[in-house]
């Protein structure tokens, strides 16, 4: 969805749902997801090193409990002082969602039909996300720390040192209140902290726990945002004493009807499959998935919302529809359809049949209302395991954004949603993922992979908070895209956003002229610090020094006209040719995108897949169908969005140069 342009931060709301959970702790679930640990023997004299130092010694809390609670809740970062999406500040998720978060609108604001088909009426949802009420212990954590430490609410929000101080002073206290001794052995506070997580359940508080001990485990060292090096070093022998959990007197609930791995906390919470007039129901599909239809994508999304409102608004048969919410504060998982039914998310009915929707607790166009590291965790793991259970490939053009879904045709282009946006971090989540974007050629591979350093690169984008105004500088996974190898050139052209030929702008929510991390294009030509790639029909340019470079080579396969056609059309989705339509099946227009492939220009190709289209518009499922038909299509990567080309029209070579 859009990010906001007035005031991107959410309301507290009301209907706060009960959060059912996992099974407890294991020694499974101890394991890293991440291999790689650092040296035990790395040392930092930084200042933010030693106020995680001071403040472990002050409190009785041991360094590594202290240091590994703050990388799950922040990788360290204090973020200039703004809050998270749930009003948490600085290196230890310090919560104050009362004084961060004013107002926002709902999520989606209930405007569009993320369903996708015009073959069904656009529904016309009146969901309100209900009004104030009072926040959950979980949203109020800083309060608790000026309490506690006798620091003004105001300094826990902005000194670095001040917040790490509260961060121990609540872990000190959590101990202290289940009975146990203020130990020197991190193995001793497993129970701290997983109240410190602020879960009302044993599930969610268990998970939490096992991945700042997973991270204690292999250790950990990074540059903060403030260019602070801190180092976490790797005690792989750490056994936490796990039956503590028993003592915080959380509730166990069952995550029975959940699809989710064991590594994480998961809930219920069904969205209604219900009828509410004689054409209307929702808000998604009953189906056969994978036996009807394969799921081939994954799609991220933010939720543009608070977790509780959302939650309301899922369950309301008038709205919209997704699989999974993830929860910012403790990466907890709420399912709402299952994997074999279709919910209504991506806004292209193509996409939508086929894939799988997470929404991530967030907005895109506040870059410091961030993602927590507890929620990036368990969105990898579940992705994970939903990729594994449905032979989904581990890459962006399967791993999609939902600013990467195409418009189905060429009206829906301008409407169609930006986000994540440019400040959820790729290169981090597929690190997560075990998946790297690492270079798979030299130079003359003749493709790259978006890749910059997401801390350090900063494009401006502008409208976040104020129509034209520029964005806070923050750290972006995307690179700006040129007409000339000169940045004061015009930008990339978008004829799909913008008909009448409009130039592209840098506004947060604009993708006409910008790649992601992960995304992978064939390479249009190099000139010094400058990268050009076959972009939308277009030689599109992007910065890429060689000594802080913003893409890595690769190698692969890419599409190109077929010898004495010009160009040829580009479709946003992949349906059936009309003659394998069934006779009570209507068939549905396959028309192109206002786009052309042109000759001599060159695309990454991923999947050859028959056109495919999933025939639902009414409340009983016995005249629902699956048409595939037997012209085949490439998936490519044309621009910010995926496209599809027919594979009549073009041929697949090597992109070597």
């Amino acid at each position: 969805m859009r990010g906001s342009a007035t005031d991107p931060r959410p309301a507290p709301t009301r209907g706060r749902m009960r959060r059912t959970a996992g099974a407890a702790a294991s020694a499974a679930l101890l394991l890293p997801l991440l291999g790689a640990a650092p040296s035990a023997a790395a040392q930092d004299t930084g200042r933010l090193q030693r106020a995680f130092a001071s403040a472990a010694a002050d409190y009785h809390v041991p360094l590594s409990v202290l240091l590994g609670v703050s990388y799950l809740q922040s990788r360290w970062d204090g973020h200039g002082g703004a809050p998270s999406v749930t009003g948490g500040y600085g290196p230890m998720h310090l919560t104050d969602a009362r004084a961060a978060l004013a107002r926002a609108p709902h999520h989606s604001q209930g405007a569009e039909d993320p369903r996708g088909d015009s073959a069904r009426a656009a529904l016309h949802p009146d969901t309100k996300v209900p009004d104030d009420s009072d926040l959950p212990a979980r949203l109020k954590t800083l309060t608790k720390a000026a309490g506690l430490t006798g620091i003004p609410a105001g300094r826990l929000r902005t000194d670095e040192a001040a917040n790490i101080a509260g961060g121990a002073a609540l872990l000190a206290a959590a101990q202290k209140r289940l009975g146990e001794p203020l130990s020197a052995d991190p193995a001793d506070w497993y129970g701290a902290v997983a109240q410190f997580s602020g879960a009302d359940d044993s599930g969610t508080a268990a998970a939490y726990a096992n991945d700042v001990y997973a991270v204690i485990r292999t250790g950990e060292q990074r540059t903060t945002d403030t260019g602070q090096r801190v180092v976490l070093a790797a005690l792989p022998r750490l056994v936490p004493h796990t039956a503590q959990l028993a003592r915080t007197g959380l509730r166990h609930v069952s995550a029975a009807g959940t699809e989710c791995p064991a590594s994480v906390s998961c809930e219920w919470i069904p969205a209604p499959y219900a009828q509410f007039g004689n054409d209307d129901y929702g808000n998604h599909d009953l189906g056969d998935r994978p036996a009807s239809q394969s799921i081939r994508y994954i799609v991220i999304h933010d939720t543009e919302g608070r977790w509780d409102g959302v939650i309301n608004l899922v369950q309301d048969p008038t709205y919209v529809s997704w699989n999974y919410t993830l929860r910012s504060t403790d990466g907890h998982i709420a399912q709402h359809v299952k994997a074999k039914d279709v919910a209504w998310h991506a806004g292209n009915w193509y996409v939508n049949a086929k894939s799988i929707g997470l929404e991530h607790e967030g907005f895109l166009a506040s870059p410091d209302a961030w993602y927590t590291e507890a929620m990036y965790r368990a969105s990898a793991r579940l992705v994970t395991y939903l990729a594994a259970k449905y032979g989904i490939p581990l890459d962006r053009q399967h791993i999609l954004g939902h600013d990467t879904v195409p418009g189905p045709t060429t009206a829906a282009v301008p409407g169609m949603h930006t986000d994540p946006g440019p400040y959820w971090d790729w290169r981090h989540y597929f690190e997560l993922l075990g998946r790297p974007f690492e270079p798979t050629a030299g130079a003359n591979g003749g493709l790259v992979t978006i890749r910059p350093d997401y801390a350090a690169n900063r494009p401006e984008y502008t409208g976040c908070v104020t129509s034209g105004e520029p964005c806070a500088a923050h750290g972006s996974g995307e690179v700006r895209l040129y007409s000339q190898p000169d940045a004061s050139s015009p930008l990339i052209k978008d004829v799909g956003l913008r008909p009448d030929g409009g130039a592209s702008t840098t506004d947060v929510n604009d993708v006409g002229s910008r790649a992601e991390t992960g995304q992978q294009y064939a390479v249009a030509g190099r000139q010094g610090d400058w990268t050009a790639i076959w972009y939308l029909g277009q030689k599109a340019w992007f910065q890429n020094p060689a000594k802080q470079p913003t893409a890595v080579d690769a190698v692969g396969f890419v599409v190109t006209p077929k010898a004495g056609l010009d160009g040829v059309p580009v479709y946003g989705r992949a349906y059936p040719e009309k003659a394998a339509y069934p006779a009570d099946v209507p068939a549905q227009e396959v028309t192109p995108l206002p786009y052309q492939l042109l000759a001599g220009q060159k695309y990454v190709v991923g999947d050859a897949v028959p056109g495919e289209y999933y025939y639902s518009v009414t409340f009983t499922t016995d005249t629902h169908r699956v048409v595939v038909g037997k012209d085949l299509y490439y998936e490519i990567q044309f621009g910010h969005r995926v496209a599809f080309v027919r594979a009549a029209d073009v041929q697949v070579r090597p992109s070597v140069l």
